[in-house]
């Protein structure tokens, strides 16, 4: 009896860690970041109970999924509508799979009685006070009053740091240690609360992410494509010229056009991933659209036209010292010429550097 007391004894003693974050988005990168975030703790925190806290923000959930339906709408190819269909299914099936989520909680409240001895404030652009739809507060700790607030990488998006809410200044004090995806967010955290803030790498930075096969794989050379919408047509079909004369396949993962030899929506996070790992060259509007290219060393090339977009990914390329995989209305696609632009023993001496500060800021923030 008595060593069963112990037994139940440490279960109760040991750590409890959460993570705030955007895991509900129906979209692969936010699944990406809120998985990586969460294995990153658990490598660093092995004694503590870690989960992602499933807090659901109603209005902007429903936002969120009615318009990821609405953004395919008018696509071309009506026939990829089942796929774009199940994705959100996909994706709920896997975080239950991949991630340790708490019970669901719909308010500050309901996150303060799970116990938490330290909530972990992001990634993403939980910070974003700029998008009405996706301010939340309490995201910035209002109504939190159980638990130690961190952050890791959260991300501001392009607010406006010249009309900070009081909201904002105010949450960001209770945070014992602050850090930032990008230049912009930790400037606002400095601003707020006039304390030093550590810019810190994406987490799928920090460690190996797995992968799986991919059926959309093709045997032959490809070109993927992934969110690179408003990409000018002219570009955009001397890529499938240069594709066809020699021999290669373009590729849409989330994105629909009938001049795509396979595409698909409806895959899994690691299949995604490993779609990035074979192809010869990636065209991207996305911030993990970029990072994944970097992450396995392809050439690529962003065509961004949001100003949200712009600013995060910018400042990513900015970053690493590789902001010229923007691109220009007069780009012409060239494979062989194209083949080696990225030094990446540049990008990748750099990011080692930046993932040592990363994890130490971590390691630190967990203690």
């Amino acid at each position: 009896m008595l060593r069963l007391f112990n037994i139940h004894r440490t279960n109760i003693d040991r750590m409890k860690i959460g993570i705030l974050t955007h895991h509900t988005v129906v979209n692969v990168g936010a699944f990406l970041q809120a998985y990586a975030v969460q294995e990153a703790v658990k490598k660093l925190r092995p004694d503590a109970k870690v989960e992602i806290i499933n807090y659901i923000p109603v209005k902007h959930f429903l936002i969120n999924t009615l318009g990821w339906f609405l953004w395919y709408k008018n696509r071309q190819n009506w026939r990829n509508w089942g796929n774009i269909f199940r994705l959100p299914f996909t994706l709920k099936t896997e975080r239950s799979k991949h991630m340790n989520l708490s019970p669901v909680c719909f308010t500050a409240n309901g996150i303060s009685k799970l116990g938490y001895d330290i909530i972990v404030v992001g990634s993403d652009e939980v910070w974003n006070y700029a998008d009405p739809k996706s301010f939340n507060k309490i995201k910035f700790g209002h109504g939190i009053d159980s638990a130690r607030l961190i952050s890791y990488a959260p991300s501001a998006g392009n607010s406006d740091l010249s009309n900070i809410p009081e909201s904002v200044s105010v949450g960001l004090q209770k945070f014992s240690h602050i850090s930032g995806r990008d230049k912009r967010t930790v400037q606002l955290a400095e601003l707020a609360t006039k304390k030093k803030v550590v810019e810190v790498l994406d987490p799928t930075f920090l460690y190996p992410l797995p992968f799986e096969h991919n059926p959309y794989t093709p045997k032959r050379d490809y070109i993927l494509f992934y969110y690179c919408e408003h990409l000018p047509i002219a570009i955009k079909q001397q890529i499938f010229d240069y594709a066809k004369d020699n021999g290669m396949d373009v590729i849409g993962a989330g994105e629909s056009d009938t001049n795509y030899a396979k595409c698909t929506v409806n895959m899994t996070p690691f299949q995604w991933i490993e779609l990035f790992r074979h192809a010869k060259f990636v065209f991207t509007g996305t911030f993990h659209g970029a990072v994944f290219s970097i992450l396995n060393h392809r050439q690529f090339k962003v065509y961004l036209t949001n100003k949200g977009r712009i600013a995060k990914v910018g400042a990513l390329l900015e970053n690493l010292g590789i902001e010229n995989r923007m691109m220009t209305p007069d780009y012409v696609f060239n494979l062989k010429t194209q083949a080696d632009e990225i030094d990446y023993v540049s990008v990748q001496k750099t990011i080692d550097e930046k993932r040592t500060i990363s994890i130490d800021y971590l390691k630190e923030a967990l203690q």
